[in-house]
């Protein structure tokens, strides 16, 4: 009988999970699977289970927020023989999870996590970290790890909009040399994300047809000062429709790879986690590293 291990995160969202544990450890049992448990015990456990015990089992079913999963396949970047991965989204956003095509319900989601289909999903290395599915730094990337998570639960996306726009007058920019596939960018950007996902913050950005999982590459957005609000309204339009701004002051870019250095320290948000303050950063896609089950 092949083994699973369910690394679940009671605390995370609105605790939707405690209510529909018996259902999803049911529906693990009715696939076939031989199931060891796991609460997580605080920040970084996920990580440390998923390091020291996947050599154990066939399959590795995680629920709780993103950075439940960001743990998870952390733990799993550090290993050579990495078993695949089930995602059960149980927080307040679950961007990740928007690109995986799952059911809608705690038990059809369990179902796919147990008999999905698993497929190849590229990870991203900065410098000696690893994320699933976004890099960022500059405006407002610090909001989804400042806003209270009682917030976050009375109001769900709202509160990191609700939190963001307190930033409006104190947007900063950063002077950087980015160094990328394609050449060199240069210059004072206030924004930038290096992502593989087809939603940030709760809200659908790229167009999917242009995302793919596995191919390789990054979607990455550079955003120069805005001068007055105009602009500033601008490129927010600009971004919301993945295009180029009339001013010039959006660069979108496909890379592999990135060096991104800054005279200062650079605050940085890995799947909406801090970071780090870098003043340089070594981002590598890592192709095809990790098998995740999709959904349909």
């Amino acid at each position: 009988m092949k083994k699973l291990l369910f690394i679940y995160n009671t605390h995370a969202g609105k605790g939707l999970l405690k209510n529909h544990l018996a259902d999803v450890l049911d529906a693990f049992v009715k696939a076939g699977w031989d199931v060891t448990v796991r609460p997580t015990q605080g920040a970084g456990d996920a990580t440390a289970a998923a390091l020291e015990r996947a050599g154990e089992f066939d399959r590795i079913v995680c629920s709780g927020g993103d950075g439940t999963l960001h743990e998870v396949v952390a733990g799993l970047m550090r290993r050579q023989d990495r078993p695949e991965v089930g995602y059960i989204p149980a927080g307040t956003t679950n961007d990740f999870a928007k690109n995986l095509s799952l059911p809608r319900g705690m038990a059809a989601m369990a179902q796919t996590a147990a008999a999905g289909v698993p497929r190849p999903v590229d990870i991203g290395r900065f410098n000696d970290r690893t994320f699933i599915y976004v890099a960022a730094f500059g405006a407002f990337t610090d909001v989804s790890y400042n806003t209270p998570q009682q917030f976050k639960n009375l109001f769900g996306h709202l509160a990191y909009v609700l939190e963001g726009a307190t930033r409006l007058g104190s947007i900063q920019a950063y002077p950087l040399t980015v160094e990328h596939d394609g050449g060199v960018e240069e210059g004072e950007f206030c924004y930038g994300m290096v992502s593989n996902t087809v939603s940030v913050g709760g809200f659908k950005g790229a167009p999917a047809d242009t995302v793919k999982l596995d191919d390789g590459l990054f979607e990455c957005v550079l955003v120069r000062l805005p001068q007055n609000a105009v602009q500033l309204q601008a490129v927010i339009r600009a971004l919301l429709q993945m295009a180029p701004d009339e001013n010039g002051l959006v660069v979108s870019l496909r890379t592999s790879h990135l060096n991104i250095t800054c005279p200062d320290e650079l605050p940085w948000t890995l799947d909406g986690e801090y970071g780090g303050s870098p003043r340089q950063a070594e981002i590598q896609n890592c192709a095809q590293a990790v098998r995740i089950v999709y959904g349909k």
